[in-house]
């Protein structure tokens, strides 16, 4: 058996989790992380705000950090009253270990429909529900999600750690402060995005035995995404009135992807036009992964309803990021941050797909327009096939949830 790259090594321990896999990253690395804060008041009140603390690439487009731990949590029937209180504090700890970037630490905590039928709230998010006719993803009920988010894979199983009480410190930080009296810990998924980090992740099932993920892509699929003009801005998918003003809501699908297809029998035509655009295709215009796009990978003959129903007839294709520009506010700006990375858990190449959003109905209107059904009722295009990317994703389940501003995370409506 070959020894695990650096690379390899990360992500697995990342998928593993635990205090071993705390102890097993300090020990592979002579990374040095920065330290947070201890003054509250240089964070910003968004929990969301992460752009301008995110590295970016050449263009100026916003990279995600590589390593991505969502950590679920349920509600002890005995949470006391001080709570709200314990939270804060675990929080606080986690804002005074890591810096508030992907160097350090980013991270968020969002709240669900079920917590607030828990506290005998209105609940600012909806419950989840299929948002397709072949959906029939499982509907998570959970309490609440942390996403935890850092280029340094140390510190995204270390801060996990931390609020579980499963270390002492966190980069160098004494840990006074847990979740572990409030919340149950029933799941985590794990993930990961950036250039070199599918391609070493290919042995799992949904990607050919071939190899085929390009070393440069920082997605399975083969391209970039997050490009700035595809990607709304933070005041933009921030809540503006209302008991959340200054919060955002969260949406997570975790999807299986199949890339046998997409890889061994769709050519580099049918993926460029299938992921983009078919005029991008027919004139090679995405050179490689994508980089030579720049912020923005639609041109105006891939823009609009009426050059998606021209594709449609012509091509008995339409792509993902042409349908997405059918979906635009009254400055012509999209209505959601995509911050989703690909995954291994369970063994099998993944997706999770969080987005970040005003309102859920912001979302659940960007997910219409990426089914197309329109489309696919009156052209050659299938309600799957020839549909952008759908016939490659199974969603898996889905989630929502709010993102109350920072003075609000602490179990907003406490009971």
């Amino acid at each position: 058996m070959e020894p695990l790259s650096r690379r390899d090594f990360f992500v697995s321990a990342v998928a593993v989790g635990g205090a071993s896999a705390v102890t097993a990253c300090l020990d592979r690395t002579e990374d040095t992380v920065p330290r947070g804060t201890e003054s509250p008041e240089d964070l910003p009140r968004r929990q969301h705000a992460w752009d301008d603390h995110a590295a970016t690439d050449s263009h100026g487009n916003v990279e995600l950090p590589r390593h991505h731990v969502l950590l679920h949590l349920d509600l002890r029937e005995d949470a006391g009253e001080d709570a709200p209180r314990d939270v804060e504090d675990s929080f606080r700890t986690l804002e005074r270990a890591y810096d508030w970037s992907h160097e350090g630490l980013l991270f968020t905590v969002g709240y669900s429909h079920s917590y607030f039928d828990s506290v005998d709230a209105e609940s600012p998010v909806p419950e989840p529900e299929p948002l397709a006719d072949f959906e029939s993803p499982d509907l998570d009920g959970y309490d609440a999600v942390v996403h935890l988010a850092s280029d340094h894979p140390a510190a995204v199983v270390e801060a996990e750690e931390a609020l579980k009480g499963g270390v002492d410190e966190a980069n160098g930080v004494e840990v006074e402060d847990t979740l572990e009296d409030v919340f149950r810990f029933p799941e985590r998924r794990t993930g990961f995005v950036g250039a070199g980090l599918p391609a070493d992740h290919q042995d799992v099932d949904g990607v050919p035995d071939s190899e085929p993920v390009p070393e440069d892509s920082p997605l399975y699929m083969g391209f970039k995404s997050g490009f700035r003009e595809n990607q709304a801005g933070e005041d933009k998918v921030t809540i503006d009135e209302g008991r959340f003003e200054g919060g955002t809501t969260q949406q997570i699908s975790s999807m299986s992807i199949d890339l046998v297809q997409w890889y061994e029998q769709d050519t580099r035509w049918q993926r460029e036009a299938k992921m983009f655009c078919p005029a991008h295709a027919d004139e090679d215009r995405v050179e490689g992964v994508g980089d030579n796009l720049g912020t923005e990978p639609m041109t105006d003959d891939c823009k609009g309803e009426e050059a998606v129903r021209e594709h449609a007839r012509e091509y008995g294709t339409v792509g993902h990021s042409e349908k997405m520009t059918r979906v635009r506010d009254e400055d012509d700006d999209p209505l959601m941050i995509r911050r989703d990375f690909n995954s291994t858990d369970g063994g099998r190449a993944g997706l999770h797909f969080l987005a970040v959003q005003e309102s859920i109905d912001d979302f659940v209107e960007t997910r219409e327009a990426m089914n197309a059904a329109d489309i696919a009722g009156d052209t050659a295009v299938g309600a799957r096939t020839n549909n952008g990317i759908l016939q490659y994703l199974d969603v898996r389940s889905r989630a929502n949830y709010v993102l109350p501003p920072r003075e609000k995370r602490a179990l907003p409506d406490w009971r």
